[in-house]
């Protein structure tokens, strides 16, 4: 068992926050400005699919896994600022946006 999960669990020596060093914290904050360097840093990032697949199956419940914003274990498609959102949206407040690869948006659906 512990060799089968370590198999499936490889792809994280590879992942862009591993081999930039990026502080975990990053990956589960709430402040909005961590959670976009988050997403930057998952949209280059060369197991971006394993790492998305595998927070889907596991229901993370929150955190940026794969490009993607969880909470309570489902994958959220913004987030806003704390306060009253402003009339005229801000640049600076657009999440970037990673796409989810064809194959794990049919798992998605079919879930």
């Amino acid at each position: 068992m512990q060799a089968l999960t370590f198999e499936r669990e490889t792809w994280r020596q590879q992942a862009a926050c591993a081999q930039l060093g990026v502080p975990t914290a990053v990956f589960f904050s709430d402040d909005f400005g961590d959670i976009i360097q988050a997403k930057r840093i998952c949209a280059d990032c060369p197991v971006l699919e394993s790492c998305l697949e595998g927070a889907i199956n596991r229901r993370e419940p929150w955190g940026v896994w794969g490009g993607q914003l969880f909470r309570n274990g489902h994958i959220l498609t913004n987030k806003r600022r704390r306060g009253r959102p402003s009339k005229v949206p801000r640049p600076e407040d657009q999440l970037p946006v990673v796409p989810i690869p064809a194959r794990l948006q049919q798992e998605l659906l079919s879930a």
